[in-house]
């Protein structure tokens, strides 16, 4: 069984970057003075489908767009 990390608030501040490196692996909790507890983990990074793409702006409308494929498929 992993043993949480627990920072307190101050050290939380004072090695944040240590802090981070951390949560990358494990979940990290950090505690104030007046008791309450704030967990810390990474957040996934979503995968994207290689057909997200942005658009782009053009001039032609759709109608154009569909002559041109059906003037392409009658050569």
């Amino acid at each position: 069984m992993t043993t949480m990390k627990v920072f307190t608030y101050s050290e939380a501040r004072q090695n944040l970057s240590k802090l981070l490196n951390i949560a990358q692996r494990e979940e990290v909790e950090i505690r104030r003075k007046d008791g309450s507890v704030f967990s810390l983990i990474p957040k996934k990074k979503e995968a994207k489908s290689p057909f997200d793409v942005q658009g782009v702006k053009t001039k032609a409308t759709t109608q154009d767009i569909l002559d041109a494929i059906r003037e392409s498929r009658m050569s």
